[in-house]
């Protein structure tokens, strides 16, 4: 069995208004990822994405570069907790 692995995101830059959400889960459903993201608040764009820690790296190195309107200045990656069916869009926080 690979090893699993789950990781929480927050992705600063201009990730707001560019469909970064929108593309980061079609990139997480593309890898076969678990998880959610959502917009927050303060102008990030935060995720938890588990599975295959291959994709899971793979979804991280992705979140550096994101789609091509965005620009990203920083990703901010820590340990994420959780048992995901799917993934999801959330609302903003």
């Amino acid at each position: 069995m690979s090893e699993r692995a789950c990781r929480h995101l927050r992705i600063h830059g201009v990730v707001q208004g560019v469909g970064f959400r929108w593309s980061l889960h079609a990139e997480a459903v593309r890898l076969g990822l678990g998880g959610w993201v959502r917009n927050r608040r303060d102008g990030t764009v935060e995720a938890v994405v588990a599975g295959p820690a291959a994709a899971v790296d793979a979804l991280v190195a992705w979140a550096h570069r994101g789609p091509p309107a965005a620009r990203v200045s920083r990703v901010e990656v820590s340990p994420g907790e959780g048992d995901f069916a799917g993934f999801e869009q959330r609302p903003t926080a």
